[in-house]
């Protein structure tokens, strides 16, 4: 984990004015370097690693902080969990392999295009979305079954 420039989170929670105490950095950095859209008890062992004076508690409360400045997002993947990624720089869609709970990030033209003219012909102005798509891998037992 690299300690020499603050993460795209952290320089985020100074813009918004947030304090950012030494245990706040540690898991601002875990959830930025995080590509697989960790929970909170996977943010929680990944900063114990790094500070293992690290509570949970401060964990839950960390990124609902972080949630409430809009820096950070919460997605409900129907594993259960609420799973965690910065806000993104850049619109994407999610799609979520059912079988490993692995999250692919995934931008189409064409499905965005799409999605805006579904809005206009409803007669409305898309300003946002979220596309989650669950399947299976296409050789999977279960597709077969």
């Amino acid at each position: 984990m690299s300690t020499d420039q603050p993460s795209r989170l952290e320089r985020l929670c100074l813009e918004k004015g947030l304090k950012m105490t030494d245990q706040r950095r540690v898991i601002a950095r875990v959830l930025s370097e995080s590509s697989d859209h960790p929970d909170v008890e996977q943010v929680y062992r990944r900063a114990t690693e790094i500070d293992s004076r690290i509570s949970i508690a401060t964990v839950y409360r960390t990124v609902r902080l972080f949630e409430e400045a809009s820096i950070l997002e919460r997605h409900d993947f129907g594993d259960g969990r609420s799973r965690y990624e910065e806000a993104p720089s850049e619109h994407h869609d999610h799609l979520i392999d059912v079988e490993t709970g692995r999250v692919i990030e995934f931008h189409n033209d064409d499905i965005e295009e799409l999605q805006r003219k579904v809005a206009e012909r409803l007669g409305y102005r898309l300003v946002g979305h979220r596309l989650e798509l669950f399947a299976v891998p296409l050789n999977s037992k279960r597709e077969r079954n």
